[in-house]
């Protein structure tokens, strides 16, 4: 019975995917015909079995269809909180066409008759698994010889390394080919899980903390599958608030946060700017002072013990120019397999470009790509992507220079496809530029009081920051108040004698 059941199961189906070959199914394909066999004979005889098993095994993983279909149903009763033995799952499979020629509860009986062993069902999964993999490595390497042998216009062989990589990721890092629908048992299942665990966090972050209490509090932290555009104009911040978020998530000691593995990718500045940079605020020694070589004896060891604290931070900088996002995609994936991967940081996206091998009519359907690039990368390696984004010069025409989403430069899709859009504002960097000066019909005293009220504004403004939550997918927007402490390129919560700077230890 056994062995007619496995002849009526071999069918077009047998291979679970749909880039398979004539040439890979008459090569053969691993399996395990008989693990799977004992398996669901182990779960049919004792439906505890399945909290030993791991929990990703599933119907595509089975080389039988039929095996992959009495597993399913066997999990679902389970899950159910109901029985599956031969009895209860026959029901499943009167009427259907494709089983027709088996007697399926005789083989159910059968497959609970003859196990070897309840203790090695673990074994038996396992083994499953592993076929399906080494089944799924030959599909994706036949299908890459296929394509490696002939050359399209529209394809280059970066594009297909990319691809194929791609394929490999995918497979390495998720329990089926494709993720195909989600029930919604499963999506709800996740979201308590989620909001459990914030409730149990004392910092109530949902995602990776920023380093700025405000901005945490606004955002819950920088949350996986995020696009967050952190954009504004240059002499702004940007790359300094980027640069102090994602130091802080790879090297945080705060109680209720944790630490992640950051890729940096910098296309403006090169990785030893950047470290010069990270150097000078967890120093706090001025950056020019140390560019310029002009520090004294005690500022020196403060630098070189700063530098021995910091330097196994799990911070990973790629300062690689004209960097495709089709190979910072390639790289993320490399590096979340390699070593993990929390956060992905790109300065700025405007420099990345297209992926290779494709034109566009014009820059701003290329921005608009890029930026849907990033949110897939985002969706796919279950991380945050922090991107930051240049601002078009018409806000400077303007008496308000507080920008807004209008002024993303080059937009496209950027404000679409991201969930969080953020601008830095300084205006104490605009009135540094703009001070008075004598009209040749005003008078002296007009003058002076008109200097006066600028000179107050400009120390009031003295040190101050805004980040404006413009959009805000999750929840709503608003205005964080921080400081920015120039000389240190350092952004920091106002201050408060409850919560101060940290200094990383």
């Amino acid at each position: 019975m056994l062995a007619q059941c496995y002849d009526c199961a071999m069918n077009d189906d047998l291979i679970h995917s749909s880039k398979s070959t004539k040439s890979i199914e008459e090569s053969g394909l691993p399996q395990n015909l008989e693990a799977e066999q004992d398996l669901l004979g182990a779960l049919l005889l004792s439906n505890d079995i399945f909290d030993k098993i791991p929990d990703h095994l599933d119907t595509a993983h089975f080389f039988n269809p039929l095996h992959g279909r009495i597993f399913t149903a066997a999990r679902t009763l389970c899950t159910k909180g109901q029985l599956a033995n031969p009895v209860t799952l026959k029901s499943y499979f009167i009427g259907d066409p494709s089983v027709e020629d088996v007697d399926v509860e005789n083989y159910l009986r059968e497959l609970m008759d003859n196990i070897s062993s309840i203790s090695e069902a673990p074994d038996y999964a396992k083994d499953i698994y592993q076929c399906f993999l080494r089944r799924q490595l030959i599909i994706i390497a036949d299908e890459t010889i296929a394509r490696s042998r002939t050359a399209k216009l529209d394809t280059d062989a970066e594009t297909l390394i990319e691809e194929t990589e791609q394929e490999l990721f995918r497979l390495a890092e998720t329990n089926q080919p494709t993720s195909g629908l989600l029930p919604f048992h499963k999506a709800q299942a996740e979201a308590m899980t989620r909001t459990e665990a914030v409730l149990k966090n004392e910092s109530h972050l949902v995602g990776i903390s920023t380093g700025l209490k405000g901005l945490n509090d606004r955002l819950g932290g920088l949350q996986d599958s995020d696009l967050v555009v952190l954009a504004g104009r240059p002499g702004m911040g940007k790359t300094a608030l980027a640069t102090n978020i994602a130091f802080h998530a790879a090297t945080t000691t705060r109680t209720g946060e944790e630490s992640c593995n950051v890729a940096f990718f910098s296309l403006e500045m090169s990785a030893q700017q950047l470290a010069s940079r990270i150097l000078s605020s967890e120093a706090q020694i001025p950056a020019n002072d140390m560019r310029l070589g002009q520090i004294n004896p005690q500022q020196f060891n403060d630098l070189v013990r700063t530098s021995n604290q910091i330097e196994t931070a799990p911070f990973y900088i790629d300062d690689t120019p004209g960097l495709s996002v089709s190979q910072l995609a390639s790289r993320a994936r490399r590096l979340k397999r390699t070593h993990g991967l929390g956060l992905l940081v790109v300065d700025y996206l405007q420099l990345l470009s297209a992926p290779m091998g494709m034109r566009w009519e014009n820059r701003v359907q290329e921005i608009s790509m890029i930026t849907r690039s990033l949110k897939n990368i985002a969706k796919e390696l279950s991380i945050p992507v922090l991107a930051l984004s240049q601002l078009s010069r018409a806000l400077e025409q303007r008496d308000d220079k507080r920008p807004n989403l209008a002024d993303l430069r080059e937009s496209g899709t950027i404000e679409q496809d991201a969930d969080v859009v953020m601008f830095v504002y300084r205006e104490e960097y605009y009135l540094s530029k703009a001070e008075p000066e004598q009209k040749e019909s005003e008078d002296l005293d007009t003058y002076q009081k008109r200097h006066t009220r600028w000179r107050e504004k400009s120390e009031k403004s003295h040190g101050k920051a805004e980040i404006i939550i413009a959009k805000h997918r999750h929840a709503g927007t608003g205005v964080v108040a921080t400081n920015f402490i120039d000389r240190f390129t350092k952004f920091t919560d106002t201050a408060s004698e409850d919560y101060l700077p940290e200094r990383f230890e």
